[in-house]
């Protein structure tokens, strides 16, 4: 999409990620926007801004996915296509969940590649997709390993298969395609593991490991997504944030009880807090990047988009602020 071009179709448009997405694309004047979400438009009116134009669509359903597409995404000369839609709840599995994540990506990919105004299809990653092990560098660059571990819960191997589907279009589609790989955004209705895992007043870690994280705000996610709507080139792109900092600093800037207890217990235990208080925070998900590093190394991103993370979050604990992130890598490591 060249920067004089505008037109862009959002799905997954009524998260807190893509309500910022859209704002931000308008903000640059890159509409129309057409935003799709599942709730229906009185439950948005006022969550979107005016001149994003809604439609309540279930992706789930292929007729409706292509009446849209060719219906008024051709009539309004749309030529993007952000897929932000994705199920957020790791507690929830089954073939359900599959299709949403998985075969609505490829669906609306192939619809895309056959459209005659769509000429980018750009698609939501995360971190998480990287194999997180003892020899993972601290900084991950795109190439490094993906987790396709045939044992890792249902919420990650879904993340990883639709990653892998998008990358293994590239070159070969007709239209260009990006996949962008966001560190964690640490915020409400987000989906995010580690803000229900600080949910809780006391916050467990494996005894002897403090990982360093990355996370990454809404503000500097929505900005990525602008400059990745006029990326010259095809690939993935690491988004990282502009917070990076040990786990145990995390907990405490977010005005928890830091408890180090050994590995093996931290399973059982939040197996047993999830089924007690219905949280969503599953060990399994998470025992790997609690014990080793992995930040997202951002210098691609910042070369070929020109994207630098800005904009650190607002923790709760206003007397400890972490380290500010240095501009190439998406942050400093250290406390």
């Amino acid at each position: 999409m060249s920067p004089g071009t505008r037109g862009v179709l959002v799905s997954g448009a009524t998260t807190p990620l893509g309500v910022a997405v859209v704002t931000a694309i308008l903000a640059a004047g890159k509409g129309p926007v057409i935003a799709v979400g599942l709730e229906a438009p009185a439950a948005v009116r006022g969550l979107l801004p005016e001149q994003a134009e809604y439609h309540q669509v279930d992706l789930l359903h292929a007729r409706q996915m292509r009446q849209l597409l060719f219906g008024r995404v051709r009539a309004a000369g749309i030529q993007a296509v952000v897929h932000l839609a994705m199920h957020r709840r790791a507690s929830d599995q089954g073939d359900h969940v599959h299709r949403l994540n998985v075969e609505t990506t490829r669906q609306l990919l192939r619809l895309a590649e056959h459209h005659p105004s769509v000429r980018r299809f750009l698609l939501c990653s995360t971190s998480a997709v990287y194999l997180a092990r003892h020899d993972t560098p601290d900084l991950v660059r795109e190439d490094w390993s993906l987790d396709l571990s045939p044992q890792a819960p249902q919420w990650l191997r879904d993340r990883v298969e639709a990653d892998i589907t998008v990358c293994a279009r590239m070159g070969l589609a007709p239209i260009h395609v990006n996949v962008l790989r966001l560190a964690e955004i640490l915020a409400a209705d987000m989906g995010s593991q580690l803000f229900d895992y600080l949910s809780s007043r006391v916050c467990l870690r494996p005894l002897g490991y403090d990982p360093i994280l990355n996370l990454l705000s809404l503000e500097d996610a929505a900005a990525a997504w602008v400059l990745a709507l006029d990326a010259p080139e095809q690939g993935v792109f690491n988004i990282p944030g502009a917070d990076t900092l040990p786990l145990s600093r995390a907990i405490r800037l977010w005005g928890r009880d830091d408890v180090p207890v050994p590995g093996p217990l931290l399973g059982p235990l939040y197996a047993l807090r999830r089924a007690v208080r219905r949280t969503d925070f599953q060990y399994a998900i998470n025992q790997r990047r609690f014990h080793f590093n992995g930040v997202l190394d951002g210098r691609r991103a910042a070369s070929v988009l020109g994207y630098r993370p800005l904009h650190a979050l607002t923790w709760p604990c206003p007397d400890c602020r972490p380290t500010a992130a240095s501009p190439g890598s998406g942050g400093h490591l250290g406390p």
